[in-house]
């Protein structure tokens, strides 16, 4: 199993590649010597973003993380050149009390389904500790790449292509 720490990140993004509702999410952690790019979900990368505001508005205060999160924000696009190390299975969250810092771990593999017995499939973990400012700039970071794309249909909540959809609220209509 390998697993790749990053204790802080000197960059830590979500990213896309590709046009609205073709997009491949990225996300980019990285040191002065090391780069791991991982592919997610849209709806990966968009319920991280919604853990990370609740988790951080219950331990660490919502006030001081959002004066914070706007000086350490990031909005340079992604490095290149882009390559997907692994895509993910599996994320966690967590909070470290002792070193006041969220704990993000992506795994290529469901890690409560790990057969102890199969050490031939090699397996890949991503772990992030983040300061709750650094942690809340990525969730806003998140949430404003996941809005990114296709609008949502007003009926169905459902991606609108530039053609309309076919919404299944309106009996099939195409809007």
């Amino acid at each position: 199993m390998t697993v790749v720490e990053f204790d802080p990140p000197e960059r830590f993004v979500l990213g896309t590649v590709g046009p609205a509702g073709q997009r491949t999410f990225f996300l980019q952690a990285s040191d002065g010597t090391r780069r791991v790019q991982i592919a997610l979900e849209k709806l990966h990368a968009q319920v991280l973003a919604e853990r990370i505001g609740e988790l951080l508005d219950q331990v660490a205060g919502r006030e001081a993380t959002i004066a914070a999160a706007a000086a350490a924000a990031d909005n340079a696009p992604l490095d290149t050149p882009i390559s997907e190390d692994f895509r993910v299975s599996a994320l966690a969250l967590s909070w470290d009390d002792d070193r006041h810092v969220v704990v993000i771990e992506a795994h290529d593999h469901d890690p409560d389904e790990i057969d102890e017995l199969d050490v031939t499939q090699e397996r890949s973990t991503l772990r992030v500790w983040l300061p709750p400012a650094q942690a809340r700039a990525f969730a806003r970071r998140c949430e404003t790449v996941v809005r990114a794309g296709r609008p949502p249909c007003p009926f169905c909540g459902g991606p609108v292509d530039e053609g309309g959809h076919i919404c299944p609220r309106a009996n099939g209509y195409k809007r």
